[in-house]
């Protein structure tokens, strides 16, 4: 290996140190920044929160620039958890958006420097519809934090960019707090698992939360059964016919007796017995895993794996077959 080869190699570690090590220092002082803002949560908090509690129209939240773009993740996480929310560009605001902002919202405005011109400028606007105005800062004596009704602290007492200019450690500080905001009116409104759900209704956890059996479980003429006396052999015929592995057994008035899988005709093969003469209730499986319609579907996975099948038929109180489904129905419906 060459001198010049072991120059840019030696060059190649220094540099990746030194980018860890500026990684590190970025990631503690944007934590700090976050930690220092425990104090703050206080009576101008909670008064900040009470405001957006007692909203009856919805949280407008605007903000420039990088504040900006913290303001539309705070109002995204706040319309998902339960505080109708949205998102206003402040310099469109002057030139036509301000008509989407009604006396019945209030206004959460982000301004580190709490002297954005193009909020200041809807601020006369806001006061005149006596609309509460909400002032997430990092300088409490700063125009807008002396216009509004709550101003809360999200300074910092440096950026994580050396130079001391770029938003890193304020964003943060920001964000948190948007964050502290949503998580109090969440739990203050006692919003749900389920009503996280409805609010997501595409997302993995609105399909585990909203889907119940009987949304994706065989119903009708889909459904595998069979007579309790009829031959094994039909009962295999059923089988192939419906193409879920396993056939209920019923009785004449379609109350569950049990089932029949291709585990049954295994054990019934080895058997020697004739599937022609042998009735269908001889070899059934009683007292086999069953559920309610009403069910969440997500439900069935768990009791599936804990007794080791891929399919379950459904009942109603009086323990009549309703429905049927396996664990292809669950997988194609994207609950897992």
């Amino acid at each position: 290996m060459t001198p010049r080869s072991n120059l840019t190699r030696a060059n190649q570690s220094s540099d990746s140190r030194s980018l860890c090590d500026s990684g590190v220092r970025v990631i503690a002082t944007e934590a700090a920044a976050v930690g220092a803002l425990s104090d703050r949560i206080d009576e101008h908090f909670a008064q900040a929160c009470q405001l957006l509690l007692q909203c009856r129209g919805r949280v407008v939240v605007t903000g420039m620039g990088k504040s900006g773009h913290i303001g539309g993740k705070i109002a995204a996480t706040l319309a998902s958890t339960g505080t109708p929310a949205f998102f206003v560009h402040p310099g469109e605001a002057g030139h036509g958006d301000l008509g989407m902002i009604t006396p019945e919202d209030v206004v959460l405005a982000l301004s580190y420097s709490g002297d954005s011109s193009e909020i200041l400028t809807i601020v006369p606007i806001l006061k005149r519809l006596a609309i509460p105005l909400v002032v997430m800062t990092g300088n409490l004596q700063s125009p807008l934090a002396h216009q509004a009704d709550v101003a809360l602290n999200a300074g910092v007492s440096e950026e994580a960019c050396p130079l001391g200019l770029a938003p890193t450690s304020s964003t943060t500080a920001a964000l948190a707090m948007g964050d502290a905001i949503a998580v109090a009116l969440l739990e203050a409104r006692g919003f749900s698992q389920e009503d996280f759900a409805f609010s997501h209704p595409s997302g993995s956890l609105g399909r585990r939360l909203l889907i119940r059996v009987s949304d994706i479980m065989h119903t009708g003429d889909q459904i595998p059964v069979v007579d309790a006396e009829v031959a094994v052999s039909k009962a295999i015929l059923e089988m192939t016919a419906k193409k879920l592995g396993m056939t209920a057994v019923v009785d004449r008035e379609g109350m569950l007796l049990g089932i029949f899988t291709d585990g049954d005709l295994r054990r019934l093969l080895a058997k020697s017995l004739d599937i022609h003469t042998t009735p269908v209730h001889q070899v059934m499986t009683r007292g086999c895993a069953t559920v309610n319609a009403s069910r969440l579907a997500v439900e069935t996975v768990r009791i599936m794996e804990e007794k080791r099948i891929s399919a379950l038929l459904v009942i109603d109180a009086e323990t009549r077959l309703v429905g049927a489904l396996n664990m292809h129905d669950v997988l194609k419906a994207g609950i897992v």
